[in-house]
Order: C-alpha cells, then structure tokens, then sequence
C-alpha cells in the first residue's frame, strides 16, 4: 500500500476510536508509520485526510448501490438489501465517519460543502430508483420522485444518527429504526405484487 493509502488507512482506524474532534494528525501519522509531514504533503492536514477517506468510501459504496438497484430484481428485494447494506456500513465504520463528517461540517463551511456534494451521489441514486417505481406502479400521488428519493435518503441518515447514538436496554432505538425503515419495504411490495 503507497503512503497515502496507509494514512488514510490509519485516519479510519483513529477516527473510528476518537471521533472527529479528538482526531490528531500526530497519532494517524504514528499508525501510519509515516512522518507528520506526509499527512500535510498529502492531504494538507487533518481535514483534508478525513475528506479524501470519506470521498474513497462514499464512492465505492455509491458504485454497490447503482449496481444493486439496477438488478433485474423486485424494488422492495433491492430495497432489503439496502437495509442489509445499513448493517454492513455501520459494522465497516462508514456511517460513524459520515456523522462525523456532517456534525463538523456544521462549523466548517468547507467540510459541509464537501459532505453536501457526497451526499447528493446517494440521492441521485434515489431518484432514479423513485422514477423507477413511478414508472412502474403508477402516479406517487402528490409527490415527484425526488420527493420520495428525499424522504427516503433523509430516513437513513437520521435513523444512522439515532443507531449511532446507541442505548441502553429500553432506550436503544437501533431495533425501532431498523424496523421503520424495512417497512418502507414493506409498503413497496404491497404495490409491487398488486
């Protein structure tokens, strides 16, 4: 592996332990094996590596949902195995590199346009998928595809928000949000086998 994928190797596995916030480019470098000097000559610093790790994994993970919506399988079976997919992105750590994303870019103009730019691959995707649907059942009543591609993008990233907050016993929500959002697929294959 070059330099620049060992450091952002080793910005996974730091930001994964610390979070964002706590996130030195000091210990990356260490579990690089690298010198300091790498992170800045690369990526120009902290914020820099974070979002070229982020960029890489958004982007294969993108590539999987194009292929795996467009299989020749029912909507609410690709719909599943996007639920599926919440599972493997949350055990892979993408999901919590994400929320860290979002939340510094809260106060970072730069992060948020970035993470902005990222997220609309995702509800590209969407929209495909809801124009699909729409072409196939028929008339989404008041609502375009984008909107549906909206509500159903904006479901996943605040029910990745809620899992990752966690819980203990009867306040863990991680089960609930799982289950509202399978219904969705639910609710898609009570039209598509009609």
């Amino acid at each position: 592996m070059n330099t620049a994928g060992r450091i952002i190797e080793a910005a996974r596995t730091c930001l994964l332990t610390d979070g964002y916030a706590a996130l030195s480019t000091r210990r990356v470098a260490e579990r690089a094996g690298v010198p300091l000097s790498q992170i800045h000559y690369h990526f120009g610093g902290k914020q820099g590596v974070i979002l070229a790790l982020l960029d890489h994994e958004n982007q294969q993970l993108v590539e999987r949902q194009v292929r795996m919506y467009g299989a020749g399988t029912p909507l609410w079976k690709r719909y599943e195995q996007a639920c599926d997919f919440l599972d493997d992105d949350l055990a892979s750590g993408y999901v919590r590199v994400l929320q860290e994303m979002i939340a510094a870019g809260w106060s970072d103009p730069q992060v948020a346009a970035r993470v902005s730019s990222m997220l609309q691959a995702w509800f590209f995707v969407l929209v495909q998928v809801a124009t699909e649907a729409e072409e196939r059942f028929g008339s989404l009543g008041p609502m375009r595809p984008s909107d549906v591609a909206g509500l159903i993008g904006l479901s996943f990233l605040g029910g990745e928000a809620v899992i990752l907050l966690g819980g203990e016993h009867d306040d863990d929500w991680s089960p609930r949000v799982r289950a509202w959002l399978r219904s969705v697929g639910d609710l898609i294959r009570h039209f598509e086998e009609r």
